[in-house]
């Protein structure tokens, strides 16, 4: 008997649906153990009847959920909240539902802050009043991942996340196992670059110059990005990027890590230690242009990024 599944998406750009899509021959395996019975980013099915008809938004009952986007307004919360209800397994896909992900940048502003500068000082847009209306859902003061708003049993962290895992998970789902998560290994764990633990010191150079490197040869001849004086967040980010492929996806395409799959466990304060990774090797960590914004670039939510007090006038 094939197991339903719903899906949704919130605060999110569909990417991670797309990676449900390149799941490839593994998602032929899997469909017949599947039925899909509400999932708005590839099949139309509508909060409140087909035709309109219903009162209020339900989502049809599952047992694997599965959420990407974070929550950033109170219709975000009100969808997630009916997942959670009628769902017995929630799984948190993508690093902005893991983390808040790239939208969650903005709480490093007040959301006054985020209105003024969308509405009336963006270089392409005239100037306008905020939209009110009882059909435009309100902001909450942050981005927040899911698990700051309701219980998640699984994470699928990435941006996007790699089809190997989202099959991997399902897989176990069907398999009767009632959690899953990846090994707590960094990408420094799965990186074959070279190291030799120093740099040439200095500041942190910008990515205006090319890394250092011979095309014809393979990544475990380039020498590490860090040493070679770059900012790359391979020692603080969770491995597993490039699936059950092993060398991580940035790296292999020879440019840095951007961290896209968060800490390497819960708890870990990645700025923190990058800075003493960066500190280690001989480099200035002071140097990284917009440190706290790069730092916890797919992480601003949990806390991570928050608005800043105004410093006094000099």
């Amino acid at each position: 008997m094939a197991v339903n599944v719903a899906s949704e998406w919130l605060n999110a750009c569909s990417g991670c649906e797309i990676s449900i899509l390149n799941t490839g021959e593994a998602l032929l395996d899997l469909l017949p153990q599947l039925n899909f019975v509400h999932i708005p980013a590839l099949v139309d099915h509508k909060y409140y009847g087909q035709t309109g008809e219903g009162t209020a938004l339900t989502i049809p009952e599952a047992v694997v959920g599965i959420v990407s986007g974070g929550v950033r307004n109170t219709e975000h919360q009100h969808v997630l909240d009916e997942m959670r209800q009628k769902v017995k397994v929630l799984i948190a896909l993508g690093s902005c539902a893991c983390y808040g992900g790239i939208p969650a940048q903005a709480n490093m502003w007040k959301n006054d802050e985020v209105f003024e500068k969308v509405f009336r000082h963006c270089a392409s847009t005239n100037p306008s009043p905020n939209p009110e209306h009882p059909d435009v859902p309100p902001w909450f003061d942050s981005c927040k991942a899911l698990d700051e708003v309701t219980k998640v049993d699984i994470s699928i962290p990435g941006c996007p996340p790699h089809p190997d895992w989202i099959a991997d998970a399902i897989l176990a789902l069907l398999a009767g196992k009632t959690s899953w998560s990846l090994p707590e290994r960094s990408v420094c764990d799965t990186c074959p670059v070279i190291r030799e633990k120093k740099s040439g010191g200095g500041p942190i150079k910008r990515g205006f110059t090319n890394l250092d490197f011979n095309p014809e040869e393979g990544i475990d001849k380039m020498r590490c990005i860090n040493e070679q004086g770059f900012f790359c967040m391979g020692p603080v980010t969770l491995a597993g990027c490039n699936g059950k492929s092993g060398v991580p996806r940035c790296i292999q395409a020879r440019t840095p890590c951007r961290g896209c799959f968060g800490p390497i466990r819960k708890g870990a304060r990645p700025m923190v230690d990058m800075m003493g990774a960066l500190t280690s090797v001989g480099l200035d960590p002071k140097t990284v242009v917009d440190r706290r914004a790069i730092m916890n670039r797919y992480i601003g939510g949990h806390g991570f990024l928050t608005a800043l007090p105004a410093r006094p006038g000099k």
